[in-house]
């Protein structure tokens, strides 16, 4: 798998190089929200417009030294997102897993292709060990874990480190507050997940029920894109509780564009304004405005064509001093140079995905099924515009194969539906 190794195998690390919210779901609701606010209720949308803006907090990128430039020369432009989860653990049921020092324990690549037909959610494991870059008066730091950075000089620090690490230049960032990230969830009435069993670890007080779906509130959501002590021993790791991460995600994302949320507009009111509040963002995305320029160019994005990934790994070895914690693999150094170019990622590097469809084996998928419509299958009635085009955007089969394994077959997590 592209993924990850297990733990404890014979292959040694290489030596690595010293140098080497809820994202665009936020946007494509806001878009479509306002419309209908503007229409339902006239003046009363610029009062919410200016009450939105007001709620988000910006920074600017511009204190960031030694940035790296966009390799990509095609028609349109591609986007890099990083998103970051703001889980500082000293507020009220903030210390779910008794980790210390807070931080950012998720942080997730989100990539929109130039055509704005394809995107990418790449996580990045907490317990990659990298080269931290200097930020602010701390100075450069070899081998740590990948969310010291964000504990030593918050997101500009975690942006630097992303570049530094990928040498892909970051055009946004956005941190979401885990607290309000509870409530954007209640503000919806709930996300149905696909639960095959009880996530239950009584040690941190985490328990989310089962179900086919199970609705799980704000509370429940949090529990279970934070829990990591469930399952066996071996699954109970930052890879399972990022693919739960996904897996809520995808989930949310498709409550959100459901019709059940967009034609209710005190979930649509509730989920803006608890989103907006638990933002922070560069300044050059930290408007309504702006949000819903990028939201208008994800229309033709299908639910099938979002897809989430986690960087490939392995674990180190069981006699390394970094023993339970992993290093990033050349696939990784495949992912980062294929989104550099805004290639399509290869099978092997989505083996492991999750999309934003339901879950093949619950009962959402089965009753979404239907036959699909004769006039999609029309060229003439799927064919993009020519200026959306570009010459790189449809890669050859030599561009995609990389690496040349076969896809292997998904491992399972528990919580996580297959």
């Amino acid at each position: 798998m592209a993924g990850v190794s297990s733990p404890g195998t014979d292959v040694p690390a290489p030596k690595r190089k010293a140098e080497a919210q809820r994202k665009h779901t936020v946007g494509q609701v806001m878009l479509v929200s306002s419309l209908v606010l503007a229409l339902v209720t006239g003046l009363g949308v610029v009062f919410l417009y200016r009450h939105l803006n007001g709620n988000i907090s910006t920074k600017s990128l511009d204190a960031i030294g030694n940035r790296p430039e966009k390799i990509y020369r095609g028609n349109g432009e591609p986007l890099n997102i990083l998103v970051m989860g703001d889980d500082t653990r000293s507020g009220d049921d903030n210390d779910i897993d008794q980790e210390t020092g807070g931080g950012s324990d998720t942080t997730i690549l989100v990539h929109l292709s130039a055509d704005r037909k394809r995107s990418y959610a790449v996580s990045i494991p907490r317990d990659s060990i990298v080269d931290r870059p200097e930020c602010d008066d701390s100075a450069a730091a070899p081998d740590v874990m990948w969310n010291a950075a964000f504990g030593t000089g918050g997101e500009l620090c975690t942006v630097a480190q992303f570049e530094q690490s990928t040498d892909i230049l970051v055009d946004h960032f956005v941190v979401i507050d885990f607290n309000g990230f509870g409530e954007m969830v209640d503000a919806v009435d709930g996300v149905p997940v696909c639960v095959p069993e009880d996530i239950d670890d009584p040690k941190h007080e985490i328990f989310v029920p089962a179900g086919d779906p199970s609705v799980l509130s704000g509370d429940e959501a949090l529990d279970y894109v934070r829990a990591r002590y469930v399952g066996e021993l071996a699954q109970q790791n930052d890879l399972s509780r990022i693919k739960r991460q996904q897996t809520f995600i995808a989930a949310l994302i498709r409550k959100v564009k459901s019709a059940g949320t967009l034609t209710r507009l005190d979930r649509v009111v509730g989920f803006l304004d608890a989103a907006t509040r638990s933002l922070r963002t560069d300044e050059g995305l930290g408007s309504v405005t702006r949000i819903g320029k990028i939201a208008l160019q994800l229309q033709d994005v299908g639910l099938d064509n979002i897809k989430f990934i986690t960087v490939p790994t392995a674990y180190y070895p069981l006699d390394s001093e970094f023993k339970g914690k992993v290093y990033w693999t050349e696939d990784a150094d495949t992912l980062w140079q294929m989104l550099n170019e805004d290639k399509a990622l290869s099978p092997n590097l989505l083996a492991d995905s999750v999309t934003a469809e339901p879950p093949a084996t619950s009962s959402e998928a089965q009753e979404s099924e239907s036959p699909a419509p004769t006039e999609t299958e029309s060229p003439a009635e799927t064919e993009s515009p020519s200026e959306e085009a570009s010459p790189t955007e449809t890669p050859t089969e030599s561009e995609t194969t990389a690496p040349s394994e076969e896809p292997t077959p998904k491992e399972t997590t528990p919580g996580v539906c297959a």
